[in-house]
């Protein structure tokens, strides 16, 4: 298994063995089930979908079927041990294991220049008419419009961010909690999806893989 899908709990500390205090970011994984398989004979590549919030329901016929609230998909080198219906839990990943975090930042709706791109805004003294306002964006008669990409109040957040070689440093499988090293963009509740990086081989004393 390459992956698993979270969801995001909160923010703390802890201390390292070094002494070193460092800031955690703790997710909830409840046991990922395996919706289905992808074959490179029948999809052209090898891949797992897990989902989790399984939900039974009928059809008009009668017919039992399971919806998931949220399903993603991981490829795979190979399928060996796997098959539909079985479950993936936080035991995936041990503590120092590298993973990737996919998730959706924080959505802050319309903003202005100043928070959204920095601006430093004009004098904030009596009598000025240029506090926060971006400034003139106007052009001359060449070529007399505004060219694109330039930096205006706008709708700012909510854009899918990835992180990479983030540690894990708490595990509890029991509970089904993990505990990554450092940040995690989005708001406490939302899920994520954990990518476990592949090992690097180590150098020796000459500088050699």
């Amino acid at each position: 298994m390459s992956g698993l899908i979270a969801r995001k709990v909160g923010m703390s500390r802890m201390f390292l063995p070094t002494g070193e205090a460092v800031a955690v970011t703790y997710l909830e994984c409840e046991p990922n089930v395996i919706v289905r398989l992808k074959t490179k004979e029948k999809d052209g590549y090898n891949a797992v979908v897990l989902g989790i919030g399984a939900k039974p329901w009928k059809s008009r016929k009668g017919k039992e079927n399971v919806r998931y609230r949220l399903q993603k998909e991981w490829q795979l080198d190979s399928l060996d041990g796997m098959e539909p219906g079985k479950k993936v839990t936080a035991e995936l990943l041990p503590v120092d294991t590298m993973v990737s975090i996919i998730a959706v930042s924080k959505g802050k709706g319309f903003q202005g220049v100043m928070r959204r791109h920095h601006f430093s805004g004009g004098p904030a003294t009596h009598g000025s008419h240029f506090k926060r306002e971006p400034g003139s964006v106007g052009m001359r008669a060449q070529p007399g419009r505004i060219l694109k990409g330039h930096k205006m109040a706008g709708r700012m957040g909510g854009d899918q961010i990835t992180l990479q070689h983030r540690p894990v440093v708490v595990v509890d499988a029991a509970k089904g909690i993990i505990g990554i090293k450092g940040p995690v963009p989005g708001p406490n509740g939302a899920h994520v999806f954990l990518t476990v990086e592949a090992a690097t081989p180590e150098k020796d004393s000459s500088g050699k893989k």
